[in-house]
């Protein structure tokens, strides 16, 4: 299964060969596997080093003489770290840029919390004119990144370091459409990342306690799709979010203020509520987290009202 740094890699030479405007700077990572393309536009590809603020401001630069910037490094660092310059350079001046995000949520649990990002969702949603995806497969990204790497606005694209695994068409795949993975009348799950494999085997195993679930899986975050979300959350009148981003200001908020005028809709959350203090693997904190079918399961057993004959899947 193709991961998404490595499509990453690929998109860029495949668009750089075509598009003389495009220039890409990172951030001392993914050096390697962009070397076809720095090899082939050597006078368009930048390893700036580990100076992230920096790396904005260059490519402001290069977005005021009308070349497309491409910024690529770990979500923590160009996301928190360099948010002042994204806020000033491009959302003030109103530049093209393109951030290509590694790491992101606790992708790199074993490096510690200095690698974790939670809020970039929500501090990217403050620009008027950004959009925001959240591509888990290889597919994804590939679509997604050609249909909008031009559009003169800030393009946040949040790659996770697994791909989802699920088979998608890509007749499916378009910027600010929801797709729906399941079709259900008793619960909506509405999920973004990798995340999408725990929510499909949730909701089999769901179906066997009698529970019909619709999946409804967000490459694009923002623009958002309330249509299909309002659509689904009319019939089956529950919804769970499951997202690897904070409670506090991300896919959730998204859903309330799209859902705010649809009456008699009951909600649920899996997402990341607190500081994770804890080291291990990006397995291990999904446990914890409760990103996980038995998370899923447990979370829907307690906060909706569904009878609910699970107990072996508990198990």
């Amino acid at each position: 299964m193709k991961k998404l740094r490595q499509e990453f890699a690929d998109t860029m030479l495949e668009v750089g060969n075509t598009d003389p405007n495009l220039v890409v700077m990172v951030g001392d990572i993914s050096h390697g596997i962009l070397q076809p393309f720095a090899k082939a536009h050597p006078h368009r590809y930048f390893n700036v080093g580990i100076c992230e603020p920096t790396i904005v401001n260059m490519a402001a630069g290069v977005a005021k003489t009308g070349l497309i910037p491409v910024v690529h490094t770990i979500a923590p660092f160009i996301i928190e770290r360099a948010y002042e310059q994204i806020k000033l350079d491009f959302g003030y001046q109103q530049l093209g840029l393109n951030l290509i995000s590694v790491g992101s949520a606790f992708d790199y649990a074993q490096l510690g919390c200095s690698h974790h990002c939670y809020n970039d969702i929500s501090l990217m949603s403050h620009f008027k004119k950004a959009q925001i995806f959240f591509p888990s497969s290889a597919m994804e990204l590939n679509i997604l990144f050609k249909a909008v790497y031009n559009n003169g606005g800030i393009n946040y694209f949040r790659l996770p370091e697994k791909p989802h695994g699920i088979t998608l068409s890509p007749e499916s795949i378009e910027v600010g459409k929801a797709i729906k993975v399941t079709t259900g009348e008793d619960l909506t799950i509405v999920v973004i990342g990798p995340q999408l494999k725990t929510a499909f085997d949730a909701a089999v195993a769901l179906k066997k306690g009698g529970i019909t679930t619709e999946i409804l899986y967000y490459p694009t975050i923002k623009p958002f799709d309330q249509d299909s979300l309002i659509a689904s959350a009319t019939k089956t009148k529950r919804v769970l979010v499951v997202e690897e981003a904070s409670a506090h200001d991300g896919m959730f908020n998204y859903c309330l203020r799209a859902l705010m005028h649809t009456p008699n809709i009951e909600y649920a959350q899996i997402a990341i509520d607190d500081f994770v203090h804890q080291y291990g693997t990006y397995e291990e904190l999904c446990d914890e987290l409760g990103f996980s079918v038995s998370g899923i399961l447990r979370t829907v057993d307690e906060k909706f009202n569904l009878k609910l004959n699970l107990i072996a899947q508990r198990a």
